[in-house]
């Protein structure tokens, strides 16, 4: 079977393993499918090839018309997330089968990881950007603000991308080069040296490095 160009998961959380040499080195764990697939994309139907997959099953009094309709043709049950991923022949795969981490990757192999980072909700700048403040000497009157944002004369106005304060986090992180360190198949489970975007239980989309 052609590789996807990836897989869905979920991030489980942090943890450490040793290498031969004793070293400690900083995990994360990831629940990586298995994923069904739902609907296969053609060239000559939708303009591209691809397959739609479904991860983490859904009790089916928890489905509407719509979804159960959806996923009734590949006589699989409904799913809490669905999604494509591009493939090079999508007729190589079947509606129902299940496409799981063992096949996809192995132990070495590095990948992309793509999830929505922790809501930080509204911060000021020296959190959100990392600035230095003002000195925090009694009388200073200059601490946590970001100072002047531009001229009165020229250009009369605040020029765009200025580092302010606002939302943080919240946002698509794609972290790329991630080295596999261990594979479990029997668990889907995969642990990948460093950290992965999100909180736990967190989706997370994997890509595999063609």
């Amino acid at each position: 079977m052609p590789k996807t160009m990836g897989i869905l998961g979920r991030k489980v959380g942090m943890t450490r393993v040793y290498n031969e040499m004793g070293r400690s080195i900083p995990v994360t764990v990831i629940e990586a499918g298995p994923c069904t697939v739902l609907q296969k994309k053609t060239m000559a139907g939708e303009g591209y090839n691809a397959i739609q997959v479904g991860f983490l099953e859904k009790k089916p009094s928890r489905l509407n018309k719509a979804e159960a309709g959806h996923c009734k043709r590949s006589g699989a049950g409904g799913f809490y997330h669905i999604t494509e991923f591009r493939v090079s022949d999508p007729e190589a795969y079947e509606l129902g089968q299940q496409v799981t981490v063992k096949e996809l990757v192995n132990i070495g192999d590095k990948i992309h990881i793509s999830g929505t980072s922790k809501g930080r909700g509204f911060q000021g700048v020296v959190k959100r950007h990392g600035f230095k403040g003002g000195r925090a000497t009694h009388g200073s009157m200059f601490h946590r603000a970001p100072g002047s944002i531009g001229c009165s004369a020229w250009p009369s106005r605040v020029v765009k991308g200025r580092r302010m304060p606002g939302h943080m986090g919240d946002d698509l992180v794609t972290e790329k080069n991630l080295k596999i360190v261990d594979i479990r198949p029997d668990e889907n489970i995969l642990l990948v040296h460093g950290a992965v975007p999100g909180a736990k239980n967190g989706l997370i989309k994997i890509f595999i490095k063609s």
